[in-house]
Protein backbone atom coordinates (compact mmCIF):
# COMPACT_ATOMS: atom_id res chain seq x y z
CA UNK A 1 0.00 0.00 0.00
CA UNK A 2 1.51 3.82 -0.77
CA UNK A 3 2.62 5.56 1.75
CA UNK A 4 0.36 8.52 2.57
CA UNK A 5 2.21 12.03 0.95
CA UNK A 6 2.94 14.28 4.23
CA UNK A 7 1.14 17.51 3.59
CA UNK A 8 3.94 20.21 4.69
CA UNK A 9 2.60 22.61 7.42
CA UNK A 10 2.78 26.28 6.45
CA UNK A 11 1.34 27.66 9.22
CA UNK A 12 3.86 26.48 11.59
CA UNK A 13 6.25 27.89 9.23
CA UNK A 14 4.61 31.39 9.06
CA UNK A 15 4.83 31.10 13.09
CA UNK A 16 8.41 30.64 12.87
CA UNK A 17 8.78 33.87 10.21
CA UNK A 18 6.97 35.76 12.54
CA UNK A 19 8.96 34.75 15.18
CA UNK A 20 11.66 35.37 13.60
CA UNK A 21 13.37 31.89 14.86
CA UNK A 22 15.72 29.86 12.80
CA UNK A 23 14.61 25.81 13.07
CA UNK A 24 17.68 25.68 15.55
CA UNK A 25 16.57 27.95 17.96
CA UNK A 26 13.00 26.64 18.01
CA UNK A 27 14.60 22.92 18.68
CA UNK A 28 16.18 24.30 21.57
CA UNK A 29 13.15 26.61 22.93
CA UNK A 30 11.12 23.57 22.80
CA UNK A 31 13.88 21.22 24.98
CA UNK A 32 13.66 23.97 27.18
CA UNK A 33 10.28 24.73 27.82
CA UNK A 34 9.96 20.70 27.63
CA UNK A 35 12.22 20.89 30.62
CA UNK A 36 9.94 23.48 32.52
CA UNK A 37 7.20 20.79 32.44
CA UNK A 38 9.64 17.98 33.83
CA UNK A 39 10.16 16.70 30.20
CA UNK A 40 14.00 15.35 29.11
CA UNK A 41 13.74 16.41 25.36
CA UNK A 42 16.12 16.35 22.91
CA UNK A 43 15.65 18.06 19.71
CA UNK A 44 17.11 19.33 16.75
CA UNK A 45 17.07 21.00 13.49
CA UNK A 46 15.96 18.19 11.87
CA UNK A 47 12.98 17.30 14.10
CA UNK A 48 11.56 21.09 13.49
CA UNK A 49 12.28 20.56 9.49
CA UNK A 50 10.11 16.96 10.03
CA UNK A 51 7.14 19.06 11.99
CA UNK A 52 7.11 21.63 8.91
CA UNK A 53 7.31 18.82 6.59
CA UNK A 54 3.86 17.75 8.14
CA UNK A 55 5.28 15.16 10.60
CA UNK A 56 3.02 16.11 13.70
CA UNK A 57 4.71 15.65 17.19
CA UNK A 58 3.61 14.08 20.16
CA UNK A 59 0.74 15.80 21.79
CA UNK A 60 2.21 17.13 25.07
CA UNK A 61 5.02 18.80 22.69
CA UNK A 62 2.35 20.13 20.54
CA UNK A 63 1.76 21.76 24.32
CA UNK A 64 5.04 23.12 23.95
CA UNK A 65 5.24 24.63 20.04
CA UNK A 66 2.22 26.57 21.16
CA UNK A 67 3.16 27.70 24.24
CA UNK A 68 6.53 29.06 22.64
CA UNK A 69 4.93 31.13 19.93
CA UNK A 70 2.37 32.75 22.54
CA UNK A 71 5.12 33.79 24.73
CA UNK A 72 7.29 35.03 21.89
CA UNK A 73 4.40 36.85 20.23
CA UNK A 74 2.78 38.13 23.03
CA UNK A 75 -0.91 36.67 22.48
CA UNK A 76 -2.42 33.62 22.65
CA UNK A 77 -1.78 31.17 19.77
CA UNK A 78 -3.87 28.06 18.93
CA UNK A 79 -3.09 24.17 18.10
CA UNK A 80 -5.34 25.19 14.89
CA UNK A 81 -3.39 28.59 14.38
CA UNK A 82 -0.25 26.34 14.16
CA UNK A 83 -1.20 23.52 12.17
CA UNK A 84 -1.27 21.18 14.65
CA UNK A 85 -4.61 18.76 16.02
CA UNK A 86 -5.92 19.04 19.39
CA UNK A 87 -6.20 15.63 19.92
CA UNK A 88 -7.90 13.70 23.15
CA UNK A 89 -4.80 12.67 24.96
CA UNK A 90 -3.61 16.14 24.57
CA UNK A 91 -1.90 17.04 27.82
CA UNK A 92 -3.66 20.47 28.43
CA UNK A 93 -5.68 21.08 31.69
CA UNK A 94 -9.63 20.60 31.33
CA UNK A 95 -11.49 23.84 29.92
CA UNK A 96 -8.20 24.61 27.34
CA UNK A 97 -9.23 23.13 24.88
CA UNK A 98 -12.72 25.42 25.29
CA UNK A 99 -10.41 28.68 25.38
CA UNK A 100 -8.36 27.62 21.81
CA UNK A 101 -11.79 26.54 20.41
CA UNK A 102 -12.59 30.30 20.93
CA UNK A 103 -9.65 32.13 19.73
CA UNK A 104 -9.98 30.38 17.06
CA UNK A 105 -13.46 31.18 16.58
CA UNK A 106 -13.10 35.03 17.43
CA UNK A 107 -10.09 35.56 15.46
CA UNK A 108 -11.72 35.11 12.49
CA UNK A 109 -14.61 37.01 13.68
CA UNK A 110 -12.64 39.81 14.21
CA UNK A 111 -12.15 40.56 10.58
CA UNK A 112 -15.63 39.90 8.23
CA UNK A 113 -13.55 39.13 5.11
CA UNK A 114 -12.58 36.36 7.05
CA UNK A 115 -15.74 34.72 8.51
CA UNK A 116 -16.16 32.30 5.65
CA UNK A 117 -13.35 30.49 7.19
CA UNK A 118 -15.09 29.79 10.17
CA UNK A 119 -18.88 29.86 8.45
CA UNK A 120 -17.11 26.50 6.02
CA UNK A 121 -15.77 24.70 9.27
CA UNK A 122 -19.00 23.62 10.07
CA UNK A 123 -23.15 24.04 9.21
CA UNK A 124 -26.15 24.45 11.83
CA UNK A 125 -26.83 20.68 13.14
CA UNK A 126 -30.46 19.44 13.27
CA UNK A 127 -29.43 16.36 15.12
CA UNK A 128 -28.08 17.81 17.77
CA UNK A 129 -28.30 16.14 21.25
CA UNK A 130 -29.44 18.37 23.73
CA UNK A 131 -26.67 19.23 25.93
CA UNK A 132 -27.67 18.63 29.94
CA UNK A 133 -26.49 20.83 32.42
CA UNK A 134 -23.65 18.29 35.02
CA UNK A 135 -23.66 20.56 37.95
CA UNK A 136 -20.74 19.66 39.44
CA UNK A 137 -18.57 18.25 36.76
CA UNK A 138 -15.72 20.45 36.82
CA UNK A 139 -16.16 20.78 40.89
CA UNK A 140 -12.72 19.10 41.34
CA UNK A 141 -10.89 21.25 38.29
CA UNK A 142 -11.85 24.34 40.08
CA UNK A 143 -9.34 23.41 42.90
CA UNK A 144 -6.54 22.68 40.89
CA UNK A 145 -3.44 23.36 43.13
CA UNK A 146 -2.19 26.99 42.33
CA UNK A 147 1.41 25.86 41.64
CA UNK A 148 -0.14 23.75 38.56
CA UNK A 149 0.00 25.95 35.90
CA UNK A 150 -2.43 25.77 33.10
CA UNK A 151 1.03 26.02 30.84
CA UNK A 152 5.07 25.02 30.60
CA UNK A 153 6.04 28.23 33.24
CA UNK A 154 4.62 30.28 36.07
CA UNK A 155 1.73 32.40 35.47
CA UNK A 156 2.57 36.07 35.79
CA UNK A 157 -1.20 37.50 35.73
CA UNK A 158 -3.43 37.59 38.34
CA UNK A 159 -7.03 38.47 38.26
CA UNK A 160 -9.44 39.38 40.88
CA UNK A 161 -13.28 40.56 40.92
CA UNK A 162 -12.27 44.30 38.69
CA UNK A 163 -11.95 42.25 36.10
CA UNK A 164 -14.95 39.97 36.24
CA UNK A 165 -16.66 43.01 36.52
CA UNK A 166 -15.12 44.38 33.39
CA UNK A 167 -15.93 41.74 31.41
CA UNK A 168 -19.65 42.05 32.49
CA UNK A 169 -19.68 45.57 31.64
CA UNK A 170 -18.22 45.51 28.41
CA UNK A 171 -20.94 42.97 27.47
CA UNK A 172 -23.42 45.42 28.39
CA UNK A 173 -21.75 47.84 26.34
CA UNK A 174 -21.54 45.70 23.30
CA UNK A 175 -25.30 44.75 23.90
CA UNK A 176 -25.98 48.57 23.59
CA UNK A 177 -24.47 49.01 20.43
CA UNK A 178 -26.05 45.67 18.81
CA UNK A 179 -29.81 47.10 19.89
CA UNK A 180 -28.99 50.65 18.16
CA UNK A 181 -26.60 50.40 15.43
CA UNK A 182 -26.92 45.92 14.11
CA UNK A 183 -24.75 42.88 14.77
CA UNK A 184 -22.08 43.90 11.68
CA UNK A 185 -20.89 46.55 13.66
CA UNK A 186 -21.15 44.84 17.74
CA UNK A 187 -20.24 41.15 16.49
CA UNK A 188 -16.52 42.10 15.88
CA UNK A 189 -15.92 44.05 18.60
CA UNK A 190 -16.39 40.89 21.09
CA UNK A 191 -14.81 38.57 19.02
CA UNK A 192 -11.91 41.16 19.49
CA UNK A 193 -12.51 41.89 23.46
CA UNK A 194 -13.16 37.84 23.82
CA UNK A 195 -9.37 36.97 22.04
CA UNK A 196 -7.63 39.67 23.54
CA UNK A 197 -8.65 40.33 26.95
CA UNK A 198 -10.57 37.56 27.93
CA UNK A 199 -8.89 34.76 27.06
CA UNK A 200 -5.90 36.08 28.71
CA UNK A 201 -7.87 36.42 31.87
CA UNK A 202 -9.25 32.57 31.44
CA UNK A 203 -5.72 31.30 31.56
CA UNK A 204 -4.59 33.74 34.54
CA UNK A 205 -4.19 32.91 38.15
CA UNK A 206 -7.23 33.43 40.32
CA UNK A 207 -9.45 32.30 43.58
CA UNK A 208 -11.77 29.68 43.12
CA UNK A 209 -14.51 32.16 43.63
CA UNK A 210 -13.37 34.69 41.08
CA UNK A 211 -12.11 31.71 38.31
CA UNK A 212 -15.79 30.82 38.77
CA UNK A 213 -17.36 34.34 38.32
CA UNK A 214 -14.98 35.05 34.99
CA UNK A 215 -16.08 31.68 33.16
CA UNK A 216 -19.13 32.70 34.08
CA UNK A 217 -18.78 36.51 32.71
CA UNK A 218 -17.34 34.78 29.36
CA UNK A 219 -20.07 32.62 28.40
CA UNK A 220 -22.52 35.65 28.71
CA UNK A 221 -19.98 37.12 26.17
CA UNK A 222 -19.46 34.63 23.93
CA UNK A 223 -23.39 33.24 24.18
CA UNK A 224 -23.88 37.48 22.93
CA UNK A 225 -21.82 36.67 20.10
CA UNK A 226 -23.28 33.45 19.52
CA UNK A 227 -26.35 35.51 19.52
CA UNK A 228 -25.11 38.13 16.88
CA UNK A 229 -23.80 35.32 14.59
CA UNK A 230 -27.26 34.01 14.42
CA UNK A 231 -28.61 37.16 13.63
CA UNK A 232 -25.89 37.82 10.72
CA UNK A 233 -27.53 34.20 8.86
CA UNK A 234 -24.11 32.80 10.05
CA UNK A 235 -25.52 29.97 11.76
CA UNK A 236 -22.78 26.87 11.96
CA UNK A 237 -20.90 29.85 13.99
CA UNK A 238 -23.32 30.65 16.00
CA UNK A 239 -23.99 27.51 17.22
CA UNK A 240 -20.26 26.65 17.72
CA UNK A 241 -20.62 29.66 20.32
CA UNK A 242 -23.51 28.89 21.75
CA UNK A 243 -21.61 25.10 22.52
CA UNK A 244 -18.51 26.96 23.69
CA UNK A 245 -21.07 28.97 26.28
CA UNK A 246 -22.34 25.72 27.29
CA UNK A 247 -19.39 24.58 28.13
CA UNK A 248 -17.63 27.89 29.94
CA UNK A 249 -21.16 28.22 31.97
CA UNK A 250 -21.07 23.97 33.05
CA UNK A 251 -17.63 24.91 34.17
CA UNK A 252 -18.85 28.30 36.32
CA UNK A 253 -21.72 25.79 37.64
CA UNK A 254 -23.76 28.44 36.55
CA UNK A 255 -27.20 27.72 35.77
CA UNK A 256 -28.68 30.82 35.05
CA UNK A 257 -26.09 31.40 31.87
CA UNK A 258 -26.67 27.55 31.21
CA UNK A 259 -30.48 27.74 30.84
CA UNK A 260 -30.04 31.33 29.09
CA UNK A 261 -27.73 29.68 26.48
CA UNK A 262 -30.02 26.95 25.37
CA UNK A 263 -33.42 29.07 25.21
CA UNK A 264 -30.85 31.23 22.31
CA UNK A 265 -30.12 27.60 20.75
CA UNK A 266 -33.84 26.85 20.69
CA UNK A 267 -34.48 30.43 19.02
CA UNK A 268 -32.28 29.44 16.75
CA UNK A 269 -33.64 26.20 15.87
CA UNK A 270 -37.45 27.72 15.98
CA UNK A 271 -35.96 30.82 13.26
CA UNK A 272 -34.80 27.56 11.08
CA UNK A 273 -38.06 25.57 11.28
CA UNK A 274 -36.99 22.78 13.60
CA UNK A 275 -39.68 22.64 15.41
CA UNK A 276 -39.13 20.00 17.45
CA UNK A 277 -35.55 20.57 18.27
CA UNK A 278 -37.05 24.08 19.29
CA UNK A 279 -39.05 22.59 21.98
CA UNK A 280 -36.45 20.04 23.40
CA UNK A 281 -33.99 22.62 23.85
CA UNK A 282 -36.65 25.11 25.27
CA UNK A 283 -37.81 22.36 27.68
CA UNK A 284 -34.09 21.61 28.58
CA UNK A 285 -33.47 25.30 29.49
CA UNK A 286 -36.64 25.85 30.91
CA UNK A 287 -35.75 22.49 33.43
CA UNK A 288 -31.87 24.00 33.80
CA UNK A 289 -33.36 26.60 35.71
CA UNK A 290 -35.45 25.56 38.84
CA UNK A 291 -34.89 28.40 41.18
CA UNK A 292 -35.69 31.27 38.03
CA UNK A 293 -36.81 34.32 38.84
CA UNK A 294 -40.06 35.89 37.53
CA UNK A 295 -38.35 37.36 34.52
CA UNK A 296 -36.41 34.81 33.67
CA UNK A 297 -39.07 32.40 34.18
CA UNK A 298 -41.01 34.39 31.97
CA UNK A 299 -38.00 34.11 29.24
CA UNK A 300 -37.91 30.58 29.17
CA UNK A 301 -41.88 30.15 29.40
CA UNK A 302 -42.40 32.54 25.91
CA UNK A 303 -39.93 30.70 23.92
CA UNK A 304 -41.15 27.17 25.10
CA UNK A 305 -44.68 28.74 23.93
CA UNK A 306 -43.01 29.22 20.50
CA UNK A 307 -42.01 26.28 20.02
CA UNK A 308 -44.35 24.49 21.72
CA UNK A 309 -47.00 25.94 18.89
CA UNK A 310 -44.32 25.40 15.91
CA UNK A 311 -45.23 21.17 16.66
CA UNK A 312 -49.08 22.09 17.17
CA UNK A 313 -49.61 21.82 20.87
CA UNK A 314 -51.96 24.47 21.06
CA UNK A 315 -52.94 23.84 23.94
CA UNK A 316 -50.05 23.76 25.91
CA UNK A 317 -48.80 26.83 24.02
CA UNK A 318 -51.30 29.20 25.57
CA UNK A 319 -50.79 27.71 28.94
CA UNK A 320 -47.30 28.81 29.09
CA UNK A 321 -48.11 32.15 27.29
CA UNK A 322 -50.30 32.32 30.56
CA UNK A 323 -47.20 31.63 32.90
CA UNK A 324 -45.35 33.81 31.07
CA UNK A 325 -47.36 36.70 31.33
CA UNK A 326 -48.08 35.52 34.92
CA UNK A 327 -44.31 35.59 35.65
CA UNK A 328 -43.65 38.97 33.98
CA UNK A 329 -46.36 40.88 36.09
CA UNK A 330 -44.06 39.75 39.15
CA UNK A 331 -40.97 40.80 37.39
CA UNK A 332 -39.55 44.34 38.68
CA UNK A 333 -38.50 46.78 35.60
CA UNK A 334 -34.77 46.12 35.52
CA UNK A 335 -33.10 45.88 32.07
CA UNK A 336 -30.97 43.25 31.66
CA UNK A 337 -28.88 43.35 28.41
CA UNK A 338 -28.33 39.40 28.71
CA UNK A 339 -31.44 37.52 28.92
CA UNK A 340 -33.24 40.76 29.09
CA UNK A 341 -37.60 39.88 28.46
CA UNK A 342 -40.13 42.66 28.87
CA UNK A 343 -43.63 43.36 27.38
CA UNK A 344 -42.69 43.85 23.86
CA UNK A 345 -40.76 40.20 23.87
CA UNK A 346 -44.13 38.79 25.13
CA UNK A 347 -46.32 40.76 22.74
CA UNK A 348 -43.84 38.72 19.96
CA UNK A 349 -44.12 35.58 21.53
CA UNK A 350 -48.16 35.98 21.04
CA UNK A 351 -47.80 36.99 18.06
CA UNK A 352 -46.07 33.96 17.04
CA UNK A 353 -48.06 31.80 18.77
CA UNK A 354 -51.23 32.90 16.84
CA UNK A 355 -49.48 32.67 14.02
CA UNK A 356 -48.74 29.24 14.24
CA UNK A 357 -52.40 28.51 14.77
CA UNK A 358 -53.33 30.23 11.91
CA UNK A 359 -54.86 32.97 13.37
CA UNK A 360 -53.27 36.02 11.22
CA UNK A 361 -55.33 39.14 12.30
CA UNK A 362 -54.57 38.18 15.71
CA UNK A 363 -51.19 37.67 15.19
CA UNK A 364 -50.54 40.96 13.91
CA UNK A 365 -52.36 42.80 16.45
CA UNK A 366 -49.73 41.38 18.98
CA UNK A 367 -46.96 42.31 16.63
CA UNK A 368 -48.49 45.83 16.76
CA UNK A 369 -48.53 45.66 20.40
CA UNK A 370 -45.07 44.39 20.47
CA UNK A 371 -44.04 47.41 17.93
CA UNK A 372 -45.99 50.16 20.92
CA UNK A 373 -44.50 49.17 23.97
CA UNK A 374 -40.51 48.54 22.58
CA UNK A 375 -38.16 50.80 24.24
CA UNK A 376 -36.82 53.66 21.56
CA UNK A 377 -33.21 52.88 21.85
CA UNK A 378 -33.67 49.27 20.32
CA UNK A 379 -33.67 50.23 16.84
CA UNK A 380 -32.19 46.70 15.28
CA UNK A 381 -35.15 45.13 17.22
CA UNK A 382 -37.75 47.19 15.37
CA UNK A 383 -36.39 46.37 12.42
CA UNK A 384 -37.36 42.88 12.74
CA UNK A 385 -40.83 43.16 14.03
CA UNK A 386 -41.73 45.93 11.38
CA UNK A 387 -40.27 43.34 8.38
CA UNK A 388 -42.26 40.79 10.22
CA UNK A 389 -45.42 42.72 10.78
CA UNK A 390 -45.43 43.98 6.95
CA UNK A 391 -45.04 40.43 5.20
CA UNK A 392 -47.91 39.54 7.64
CA UNK A 393 -50.42 42.78 6.61
CA UNK A 394 -49.34 41.61 3.10
CA UNK A 395 -50.14 37.94 3.71
CA UNK A 396 -53.33 39.01 5.19
CA UNK A 397 -53.79 41.03 1.95
CA UNK A 398 -53.69 44.64 3.64
CA UNK A 399 -51.46 45.96 1.07
CA UNK A 400 -51.34 49.97 2.37
CA UNK A 401 -51.02 48.31 5.58
CA UNK A 402 -47.83 46.34 4.64
CA UNK A 403 -46.27 49.17 2.92
CA UNK A 404 -46.91 51.66 5.69
CA UNK A 405 -45.20 48.92 8.32
CA UNK A 406 -42.25 48.83 5.44
CA UNK A 407 -41.98 52.71 5.73
CA UNK A 408 -41.36 52.64 9.08
CA UNK A 409 -38.75 49.15 8.47
CA UNK A 410 -36.27 51.79 6.11
CA UNK A 411 -36.31 54.29 8.63
CA UNK A 412 -34.73 52.13 11.23
CA UNK A 413 -32.93 49.96 8.58
CA UNK A 414 -30.95 52.39 6.83
CA UNK A 415 -29.23 52.95 10.11
CA UNK A 416 -28.58 49.53 11.19
CA UNK A 417 -25.66 46.95 9.82
CA UNK A 418 -27.48 43.73 10.05
CA UNK A 419 -28.12 40.78 7.79
CA UNK A 420 -31.44 40.00 9.31
CA UNK A 421 -32.43 43.73 7.93
CA UNK A 422 -30.52 42.85 4.41
CA UNK A 423 -32.93 39.77 4.19
CA UNK A 424 -36.09 41.79 5.67
CA UNK A 425 -35.28 44.18 2.46
CA UNK A 426 -34.27 41.54 0.41
CA UNK A 427 -37.70 39.88 1.12
CA UNK A 428 -39.87 43.35 0.56
CA UNK A 429 -38.54 43.88 -2.82
CA UNK A 430 -39.42 40.17 -3.74
CA UNK A 431 -42.65 40.67 -2.25
CA UNK A 432 -43.79 44.00 -3.62
CA UNK A 433 -42.63 43.13 -7.09
CA UNK A 434 -46.09 41.51 -8.21
CA UNK A 435 -47.89 45.02 -7.02
CA UNK A 436 -45.61 47.54 -8.31
CA UNK A 437 -48.31 49.62 -9.97
CA UNK A 438 -50.40 49.61 -6.70
CA UNK A 439 -50.37 53.43 -5.55
CA UNK A 440 -48.68 52.64 -2.34
CA UNK A 441 -46.07 50.74 -3.51
CA UNK A 442 -45.25 53.47 -6.36
CA UNK A 443 -45.23 55.76 -3.46
CA UNK A 444 -42.73 53.69 -1.44
CA UNK A 445 -40.53 52.81 -4.34
CA UNK A 446 -38.50 56.36 -4.72
CA UNK A 447 -37.29 55.73 -0.88
CA UNK A 448 -36.61 51.78 -1.09
CA UNK A 449 -34.42 52.75 -4.11
CA UNK A 450 -32.79 55.62 -2.11
CA UNK A 451 -32.04 52.93 0.32
CA UNK A 452 -30.75 50.64 -1.80
CA UNK A 453 -28.24 52.88 -2.77
CA UNK A 454 -27.12 53.70 0.60
CA UNK A 455 -26.49 50.05 1.36
CA UNK A 456 -24.77 49.58 -1.90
Amino acid sequence: MANRKRIPNESLSRLLEQARWSRSQFALIVNRLGAEAGMDLHYDQSAVSHWVAGTTPVPPVRRLIVEAFARKLHRTVTHAEAGLPLAASDQAPPGIDTVEEIVDLGTADMDPSRRGVIAAAGLFSAALAVPMFSGDAYAADAHTPKDTPAFPGKQTVRIEAGQVESVRRMTDKIADILDELGGAHARPMAAAFLVNTVVPWLRAEATDAVRKDMWAAASDLVYLTGWMAMYERDHGTAQTYYLKALKLANRAEDHVTYCRTLRGMSLQASNLGYGSLALKLADSAAEAAPKAGPRLKAFLTGQQAHATAMVGDRRRARNLLAATESALTQADNRRESIGGYDQSAYAFHVSHVLYEGRDLPGSISALQQALKVQPANERQGRVHFNGVLAQRQLEYGHLDAACDSWTRFLEDYEHVSSARGDEHFDTMRLRLKPHKNARAVRQLAPRIREVAQLKA
